[in-house]
Order: structure tokens, then C-alpha cells, then sequence
């Protein structure tokens, strides 16, 4: 994930729904090449160089990647719960019970799917935290485009503060003791504490990226006036969040929280420890907008920057269609997110590279796994309508229309 998951039918980049077919047409070929961005995001993080190894250009690549890979799929996940759910328009009656049926369904996969990952990747597994995100996400589906930005605005504002508060008063001991009641955290490594409060992308704080999709995805994206205003939008929360971060916690508050957060690219939410005792940051660090800080500040910049990608995607894809020609392989690895997210970990796993991942020096293993999941995927997105994962992840949700 770390960084871990959308239909007209799409499925989870690590977890999100996936395109029903092939890539999409019209303004969601931006959000499926948007998608793939994220897919390649999650790569750079967990195959290529750590952060401390890389300078210039790679530097900054590396930066980026670390966290709003994550983060871009939270809020694609967010907008393909609309394509299910009702984009433009929520569904009603039989047909919005069926949806909901359907969210929760992907919803339970994607938990057993995310805890059987984590017993053997461990905690930077992502797929298990976006269960929990459709889960909590159900009530919200009716909510018009304006309702759901205030909700995220909402719980960026309120969540981080409110996490590091919880945890303060998290001991040690009460962690160990809810844990050894856990069936999930006996598992593996991610229990009901981890998904909520604690791990990698805890959902009291990651919500927000989710909600702030739902949003996205009840907007008009091709609209020429809509486009401005959520460039101008995106552009205004990375330069207030990110300055502001800068100026209260100082010039170092970005670089170091990224330089932190590992070879996962995950460091927990703020003061949040990682679920195991880890002692808790001080509250200075809810000044701070590193990667996976989990800090206000990291929240809305974050969301900004899935903004302006999300946006910018979407103009490209609409005004250029030579390019959009071009991009064609990889905007199919946007509509077969889940499977290029397993398969990247089952294949570090078969050429047993993920020992060496916090030594990696070389950008090499990671164009390859690139340049193989694009192959992959225009090579699959020829023959068939979903990649192999998403096809599962829709026969799994057939059961919905029984409800009535």
C-alpha cells in the first residue's frame, strides 16, 4: 500500500473497485490512469531506493511517492464506492440496498484478503484497512458533493487531535491487553486496534481521504469550470497546509517524517506508536505534514495533492486524445489495481526481494516490476473485462441481488 486497493465497476487498488472492463471511457480514464499512478506510487515505495539513498530528481520522486501514493488510493477508494452507491446521483430503494449489499460484501473480502496479506507482509498491508473504510463509509453514500467535503474537512480538523488524544491515553498494557483478546491481531499483525487507531492507516484519521473521494466522485469532472475549481482547490490546501506545517514546525518537519517512515513509506498516525508500546511522539509533532504523520496538516495537503492528480489526469485524458492512445497499457493498470497491488508483493515474495527492500540501492528491480505490470495489464485488458482479482471480487458480489 505502503504503501496499500473501482468500478463502473471498479475494485480496490489495493484495494478500490475496478473499471468493469478494460479501460474506462470519458472522464474516468483520468481517475483510472490516476489509479495506475497510485499503483506505481506504492512500487517506487516498496521496491525502489529508500529515501536516504536517493538525491535530486530521485529524491523528490521518493518523497512524493511516500504517503500520497497511500493516500491517492483512500480517495480513489472513496470514489468508486460512488460508481457502485450511485455516482452523480446516490440509488434508492432496491437498488441502493443491492449497492450496499455489494460495498459490504468487498468490504468483509477485502478484511480477510488484507489479513491473510498481513500475516505474511506484515502491518503495511493496506487492503484489510479499506474493509473498515467501505464499512464506515456505508452511511454516507446519500450525501450530496458539498455535504461529504465538509464531512472530510470535518474529520481532518477534528480526527488527528482527536487520535492523539486516545492514544495518550493508550498504556502499554491496555494495548497488549485488548490485543491478546483480538482473534485478528492473532492473526497477524494488524488487529481491530491497528485499524482504527493505531496501524499504518488507521481509519479515525484516513477517513477523510476516503470521504474527500466521495466528494470527488459526485462532482462533474469533465466540467471546464469544475476542473478550475478544484485545481484551484487542491493547489490552495497543498501550499496552506504544507506552508503553514513549515512555518509552525520548521524547515525539516517534511523531510525528516519522510526519512522516518522506513522502507514501508509508513510510519503509524502521530504519537500513535505502531500498536506494539512504540513510545508516543510529543504533541509538537501535530505541527508536522510528513508522510503517514497523520497530522492535520498531513491530512489536508495530502488531499490536495490527490486533487490536483485527479484533476490534472482527467484534463489530460479529456484534451489529448493522442495521448490518451499512448497511455492506454497504463490506464489498464488503473482498471486492475487490486491484482497489480497483490501481485507486486507476491512477486517480490517468489524472487525473494522483500529482505533486501530497506537496502535497495538500485532503480532497477523497480522499472521492471513497472514495465512488467504494464505489459501485464494491456496484454489481460485485451482478452478479458476485469483483471483477475477484480473478476473474483465481482463474482464474490453476485449474492447482492437476492436483496430485497
Amino acid at each position: 500500500m505502503t504503501q496499500t486497493q473501482s468500478p463502473q465497476e471498479h475494485s480496490p487498488p489495493a484495494p478500490a473497485p475496478v473499471p468493469a472492463g478494460g479501460p474506462s471511457m470519458g472522464r474516468l480514464v483520468g481517475v483510472d490512469l490516476a489509479r495506475a499512478l497510485a499503483v506505481f506510487g506504492m512500487y517506487i515505495v516498496h521496491i525502489g531506493p529508500p529515501l536516504s539513498a536517493t538525491h535530486g530528481v530521485g529524491s523528490w520522486i521518493r518523497y512524493i511517492a511516500d504517503g500520497h501514493s497511500s493516500v491517492l488510493f483512500a480517495t480513489l477508494a472513496g470514489f468508486s464506492l460512488m460508481l457502485i452507491a450511485g455516482r452523480r446521483e446516490p440509488k434508492t430503494g432496491l437498488a441502493g440496498r443491492q449497492a450496499r449489499a455489494r460495498i459490504a460484501i468487498r468490504a468483509v473480502i477485502l478484511l480477510a484478503l488484507g489479513t491473510v496479506m498481513a500475516m505474511e507482509y506484515g502491518g503495511v498491508i493496506i487492503l484489510g484497512f479499506y474493509g473498515v473504510y467501505f464499512l464506515l463509509a456505508l452511511p454516507l453514500l446519500r450525501l450530496s458533493a458539498r455535504t461529504l467535503a465538509l464531512v472530510a474537512a470535518g474529520l481532518a480538523v477534528v480526527t488527528p487531535q482527536l487520535a492523539f488524544v486516545l492514544t495518550s491515553q493508550l498504556g502499554e498494557s491496555v494495548q497488549r491487553s485488548i490485543d491478546a483478546h483480538d482473534p485478528l491481531k492473532a492473526l497477524s499483525e494488524v488487529g481491530v486496534l491497528d485499524l482504527l487507531l493505531t496501524g499504518f492507516y488507521p481509519a479515525l484519521t484516513w477517513m477523510s481521504f476516503v470521504v474527500a473521494g466521495m466528494a470527488l466522485a459526485r462532482m462533474d469532472l469533465s466540467a471546464v469550470a469544475v476542473q478550475k475549481r478544484l485545481a484551484a482547490l487542491g493547489a490552495g490546501l497543498v501550499v496552506g497546509a504544507y506552508g503553514l506545517s513549515l512555518l509552525l514546525a520548521g524547515k525539516n518537519a517534511l523531510r525528516s517524517m519522510a526519512e522516518d517512515s522506513g522502507p514501508s513509506g509508513a510510519s503509524g498516525a502521530v504519537s500513535m506508536g505502531d500498536g506494539s508500546g512504540v513510545p508516543q511522539l510529543p504533541s509538537s509533532a501535530l505541527l508536522s505534514a510528513g508522510p503517514h504523520s497523520g497530522t492535520t496538516f498531513d491530512i489536508i495537503g495530502s488531499v490536495g495533492v490527490a486533487i490536483l492528480v485527479v484533476v490534472a489526469m482527467t484534463v489530460l485524458m479529456d484534451r489529448l486524445p493522442r495521448l490518451r492512445r499512448l497511455a492506454k497499457p497504463v490506464i489498464a493498470v488503473g482498471t486492475m489495481s487490486l491484482t497489480a497491488y497483490v501481485g507486486h508483493f507476491v512477486a517480490q515474495s517468489v524472487f525473494s526481494m522483500s529482505d533486501a527492500s530497506s537496502t535497495q540501492q538500485s532503480w532497477t528491480p523497480l522499472l521492471l516490476f513497472v514495465l512488467t505490470a504494464i505489459v501485464f495489464a494491456a496484454l489481460w485488458s485485451r482478452f478479458f473485462r476485469r483483471g483477475p482479482l477484480e473478476y473474483l471480487l465481482n463474482v464474490a458480489t453476485k449474492p447482492a441481488k437476492y436483496v430485497r
